[in-house]
């Protein structure tokens, strides 16, 4: 999830710096979503109060509003006004995606916890994301993310062994995959595929959703590679549907 121009100078300004004005305040009002300053179902305030609070004008305030809209964390109704979704924390899908940079971007606290971990054979699909003989041996973690305390997303994640036997520990130590792979030699890495898809969850990630079992979630598969292209993780991650909704970037460098 995720963050003056006055009504009378506002036509001097350049385009540029209206647009800034506006992704600022999109990215702002996000950010106090996502901390729980409105909460879901709320009304936002109005525009002419908003405007007032940025000391920007109405048209500006429209453009953010319109924005928050796109990335499903608003709904405006006319005659009645803006309201949260029910879903209120926007995470982005890209070729660095990071949960901790996610949460920062929506102005949250959180990381990522181990709830398991096994040494297992790869079964096929993993084996072959990860370039590897199947029945080769892979690190497994059952892992959720958090944000504010609520669990957004879990994960079943697998890294190949015995190239990354310590990312265990160094998540548990960090809330970090991206710190894991540092402390493994690892200081950039790059997502080379995500599929996603809507499902009913299992009893066990629903569990650690904390959700019923009869609400769809997000199933993403995804993996990761490093700077050499050398597959390094193999992710399936449940989203909770409720309170996430997943914005892919298609313009990253």
């Amino acid at each position: 999830m995720t963050r003056a121009d006055s009504s009378d100078t506002a036509t001097l300004i350049e385009p540029a710096v209206r647009d800034s004005a506006w992704a600022r305040i999109a990215g702002d009002l996000a950010g106090a979503i996502g901390r729980g300053d409105y909460l879901p179902g709320e009304r936002m305030p109005s525009e002419h109060t908003l405007a007032g609070q940025f000391g920007v004008n109405r048209h500006t305030i429209r453009r953010s509003l319109a924005s928050l809209s796109q990335r499903g964390l608003v709904r405006s109704t006319q005659g009645s006004g803006t309201y949260v979704e029910d879903f209120a924390v926007d995470l982005a899908l890209g070729k660095r995606s990071r949960h901790r940079q996610s949460m920062d971007q929506a102005g949250l606290r959180g990381g990522l916890h181990v709830m398991a971990a096994d040494v297992v054979r790869a079964q096929p699909d993993e084996a072959r994301a990860l370039q590897l003989r199947s029945g080769g041996k892979v690190l497994h973690l059952q892992v959720v993310g958090e944000g504010e305390g609520q669990p957004l997303h879990v994960s079943d994640r697998y890294f190949p062994l015995p190239r990354f036997a310590g990312m265990q520990s160094a998540i548990e130590l960090t809330g970090s995959i991206t710190q894991g792979f540092r402390e493994h030699g690892v200081d950039d890495y790059t997502r080379l595929e995500s599929r996603v898809s809507a499902r009913m969850p299992s009893a066990q990630v629903a569990a650690a959703l904390k959700q019923p079992g009869s609400r769809p979630v997000l199933q993403v598969t995804s993996v990761n590679v490093d700077s050499a292209g050398v597959p390094i993780e193999y992710a399936v991650t449940w989203f909770a549907g409720d309170r996430v909704t997943l914005t892919v970037q298609h313009d990253e460098r």
